[in-house]
């Protein structure tokens, strides 16, 4: 009996040490750290990833301590059959459980898509690449479609004014036509009850005003002077006298590094020239800002019909409510471009 009581004893030792020992994998395969980050590191998985392409990319950036117990917890869970794009944080004192639960039920991390006043869609397009999975040629593709802008209330001409530059936040995988969809909802964000009745109050439309503001925001970069000149622009819309601006001219001729406009360069024929042809051109000259939208709401009530760029190069500008006050201050300006040999 002793001898079966010690056998049973050793017997049951033996298993109680091969039970702590499978806790103790278990515990160390599912349950203890498995990576080497010491700060939040984000980890990007493009759309159509396979498995070995996850871990490749978990390999390449030298997050896991052990990739073969990634692997047996990724097996457990069936994440090798269930790879979801995207993009993930990994952190200090994350487990192969926590990680692999959050790949395989999509968990991301949403990225921050910020973006400014731009003036063309390629550069639009290219700062939003640089910020989601979506590619800058299907972006452009779908920013210059007739379709997409139809399709959303724009004419294509118009489409610019649906984009509201600020930060948002958004899934890194979002495709282009989602990114889109979402700036609608946005805009229509933007244009709450009070803007609106604030566009109804200086008899603009949204886009209108958002087209305004494009020509403002090209006009000067000295935010006290923007809701002067909107004035200025609306006082002239309001008399039905041509709004003469000079952005609009080098939009028509394609290119704004012009800095001095000259007879030839209105004598461009496009409906965006405001020397030839009275009233707003059809869309925005580029994406305006938030703030400048906002100025043109607020645009100041005065008696100025003319504004000229100062002739000390300040940025600032001259405001007249005479054309013969305005012509004095235009030949001023002039002179100051011959100057310093600004001809064209």
């Amino acid at each position: 009996m002793k001898k079966f009581v010690k056998f049973g004893l050793a017997i049951a030792l033996v298993g109680l040490l091969i039970g702590v020992l499978l806790l103790l994998r278990a515990y160390f395969t599912f349950r203890a750290t498995n990576v080497v980050v010491s700060k939040e590191v984000l980890i990007f998985i493009p759309t159509g990833s396979s498995y070995n392409d996850v871990l490749n990319i978990l390999e390449k950036n030298r997050v896991l301590k052990s990739l073969d117990r990634f692997e047996r917890v990724a097996r457990y869970f069936d994440y090798d059959n269930s790879v979801k794009p995207g993009c993930y944080a990994f952190k200090p004192g994350m487990s192969n459980s926590a990680m692999v639960k959050m790949l395989k039920y999509g968990h991301q991390k949403p990225v921050r898509v910020t973006f400014t006043s731009m003036r063309t869609w390629q550069q639009f397009a290219r700062r939003i690449a640089s910020q989601i999975e979506a590619d800058s040629a299907t972006l452009i593709n779908l920013f210059t479609s007739d379709t997409v802008a139809f399709n959303r209330g724009f004419t294509p001409a118009a489409f610019m004014a649906m984009f509201i530059p600020n930060t948002y936040e958004f899934y890194w995988n979002t495709p282009a036509l989602g990114f889109i969809n979402r700036m609608q909802k946005e805009y229509n964000r933007f244009w709450s009850d009070y803007r609106m009745q604030q566009a109804t109050a200086i008899g603009l439309s949204p886009v209108e005003v958002s087209t305004l503001a494009s020509i403002v925001e090209e006009e000067t970069n000295i935010k006290s002077e923007m809701p002067i000149i909107a004035g200025v622009y609306i006082n002239r819309l309001h008399k039905g006298i041509p709004l003469q601006a000079d952005p609009t001219i080098k939009f028509a001729v394609g290119n704004f590094s012009i800095r001095r406009v000259l007879t030839r360069h209105l004598a461009v024929d496009s409906p965006y020239n405001t020397y030839k042809y009275r009233g707003l051109p059809p869309g925005p000259i580029r994406i305006p800002s938030a703030f400048v939208i906002d100025a043109v709401l607020n645009a100041q009530k005065h008696s100025y019909l003319y504004f000229c760029a100062s002739p000390d190069f300040s940025g600032r500008h001259l405001f007249a409510k005479t054309l013969v006050e305005h012509n004095r201050n235009a030949a001023e300006y002039r002179k100051a471009l011959n100057r310093e040999k600004i001809y064209r």
